[in-house]
């Protein structure tokens, strides 16, 4: 019996837990040089100082770190935040947040899965307004949504297919 094995179990499961890890340090990553290029490689301002937590939260190795403040200094890719506005099943509104070098092309992946899911995107500001932003920079949703469990279920696919999309960053909805 070929690959039935104890090294063959833990090289498989590694490599799924590295191919986890290196997605989030991805994002991190690029959350970092935005925030180092914004504040010029100043560690107290307070956008820098949250990215840093947030790489301290995922236990993103220090030279990971180091390297991103960097090459956010040094100028590289013009990465820059965009929002989103999209409606998903249910009628639960949806916040997107993401950091692209091309926002038409971050704007038709999106639209795309959003149309494959049954999500509509949105006008800026459809949603935002019942959505407030809280000193860490997140969206508190004002009321919520009660969904039914096949809503929930489209809803949950549709988050997973929108996390798959590299230059997400965060998802933020006001569904129960």
């Amino acid at each position: 019996m070929s690959g039935h094995n104890k090294w063959s179990k833990i090289k498989h499961k590694k490599a799924a837990i590295d191919s986890q890890k290196s997605k989030v340090f991805g994002r991190i990553v690029r959350l970092i040089q935005v925030e180092a290029k914004k504040s010029g490689g100043n560690l107290d301002s307070p956008g820098l100082r949250l990215a840093l937590e947030k790489a301290r939260k995922a236990n993103m190795p220090s030279d990971n770190i180091d390297r991103a403040i960097k090459k956010g200094n040094e100028g590289g890719a013009d990465m820059q935040e965009v929002v989103f506005e999209a409606y998903g099943p249910g009628g639960v509104g949806m916040i997107i947040t993401a950091l692209t070098d091309n926002n038409n092309r971050t704007s038709q992946e999106i639209r795309h899965i959003l149309t494959k899911n049954n999500g509509v995107f949105s006008t800026p500001g459809s949603v935002s307004w019942n959505f407030t932003k809280n000193q860490e920079r997140d969206f508190v949703p004002n009321s919520t949504i009660p969904l039914n469990e096949e809503d929930g279920e489209k809803l949950e696919r549709l988050i997973e297919a929108i996390e798959e999309q590299d230059d997400v960053q965060e998802i933020y909805i006001n569904a129960e």
